[in-house]
Formats: C-alpha cells, sequence, structure tokens
C-alpha cells in the first residue's frame, strides 16, 4: 500500500484516521471529531496536514475542521448534500466523484442512511474504504436519516469490494456488535470465532478496527441480511439490544 495510515483514538470511542502518502508528502485527515490530538500526530511524525476529508456531517466527525484548518490551512473535501451542514467545506463531492492524495485516488460512493447526505471514500489501487458510520465490523450505522432500503444498498455495495479491503470505520463499537450478532446469526462458526478474538483484544486494550470486507461478508449481520426486510428487522432489533 502506497498509503500509510495511522489510528487516533479520540473522545470516548471514535477513531480519526491520518493518511500520509510518502511520495508527495500530503497528509490528509479523516473525520476529525478533534483538532489537538491529530495536530500532535502529524507533528510527532513530521507530516504536514494538507487536506481533511469528511463523510457526514456530525460534529463528532467535523468538530476539529476549524481549527486544524486554522492551524494548517488545508483544504477541506465532504458532501455536497450536507454542505450547509459543514461550514468549513471548501470542496463539495458526491458519489462517482473521484479525490486525490498525492499520487492515489480514491473514488467517493453516496453511502446515504446514517446521514442523509453521507459519503465514504474508496481508494481502489491501495484495496483501503473509508466509509465514516456506514459499515462497522459485524454491525452499521443507526438510520437517522436514511432508510433500511439505503442501507441494503449500501451493504451490497461495499460487500461487493475486494474481499482483502481494509475497511476504516470511525468507532470502537465491534464488541457490542458481536454481541448482537451472536443473536441475529448463533450458528455462524466464523463470528463465534471472531468474537472469541475480539473479547480478547478488547481485554489488552486494544483496537478491532480496521476490519476487511471479506471478514464482514463472513460475520457482519446486516452485510449478510438476505433482503431489505431482514436488514430492517435486524437494525430495529440492534437500536433496542442491551446485551
Amino acid at each position: 500500500m502506497a498509503l500509510e495510515i495511522v489510528r487516533i483514538p479520540v473522545l470516548s470511542d471514535n477513531y480519526v484516521w491520518l493518511v500520509h502518502e510518502p511520495d508527495s508528502g500530503e497528509t490528509m485527515v479523516v473525520d476529525p471529531a478533534v483538532a489537538d490530538p491529530v495536530l500532535s500526530e502529524a507533528e510527532s511524525r513530521g507530516w504536514r496536514i494538507t487536506q481533511i476529508w469528511n463523510t457526514h456531517w456530525h460534529p463528532d466527525h467535523t468538530g476539529g475542521n476549524e481549527a486544524i484548518k486554522a492551524a494548517t490551512g488545508c483544504v477541506i473535501t465532504g458532501p455536497a448534500a450536507e454542505f450547509e451542514r459543514i461550514p468549513t467545506l471548501d470542496v463539495q463531492v458526491t458519489g462517482g466523484d473521484e479525490v486525490r492524495l498525492g499520487s492515489c485516488t480514491a473514488v467517493v460512493m453516496a453511502v446515504p442512511a446514517h446521514t442523509a447526505g453521507h459519503i465514504a471514500f474508496h481508494f481502489a489501487a491501495e484495496r483501503a474504504v473509508f466509509v465514516g458510520d456506514t459499515l462497522f465490523p459485524m454491525g452499521c450505522g443507526r438510520l437517522f436519516e436514511g432508510t433500511a432500503e439505503q442501507m441494503f444498498d449500501n451493504m451490497a455495495r461495499l460487500g461487493a469490494l475486494p474481499p482483502e479491503t481494509q475497511v476504516y470505520c470511525a468507532h470502537e463499537y465491534t464488541q457490542s456488535n458481536g454481541r448482537y450478532a451472536l443473536v441475529a446469526e448463533p450458528d455462524n462458526i466464523a463470528l463465534v470465532t471472531r468474537m472469541t478474538a475480539v473479547d480478547a483484544a478488547r481485554a489488552r486494550g486494544e483496537a478491532t478496527v480496521p476490519t476487511t470486507i471479506g471478514l464482514e461478508r463472513e460475520t457482519n449481520p446486516f452485510m449478510r441480511a438476505g433482503s431489505v426486510a431482514q436488514l430492517a428487522e435486524r437494525r430495529a432489533a440492534k437500536d433496542g439490544f442491551r446485551g
């Protein structure tokens, strides 16, 4: 992979991604909830932040925009459909657009459902996709501004990416997602095996992301839903799940 990707844990369970393209020296931030830890991490590595990419408008994904831009002069790219809710946005993009970080190109995927204008950034050559709050290990985003039909389509399109594609999401939700997944698919041996590893990793204080598309195909009850109705049923059940 031509990209160097660093996970920065912030707030209670957020992950901000710092993405460096060494040939050009460009560095991009995905969904900065806050600024200071991101600026500190970049400084410690000698990286100069040139861009921010936002997947959606929620404050825990955009809260660091203004301060990082003030400190670095970076350009902020995000969903055109949410322009009015991201006042720091410089560049508006929609599904099918291309964005560049140095020599690396990402295609913008429209993945509405969690928010109405949610997008993802897919680096095909680098086998990486930044999905915000759309896809999680063994989970998917809540349907705050969209429909089960939209999320079902999102799962199908993300699930069609190459299985080795690394999935970079924005929260550490894996353990709680997995507990529900075991209820949804109790006979899924791959899922049982995965949760054993997840529980052990979390007990050691380790992160469980990124994941891969292949692993989600095997263990994610939302990506594995056979119909819109089944996804909707599972999403409603997960919303009320307290296991």
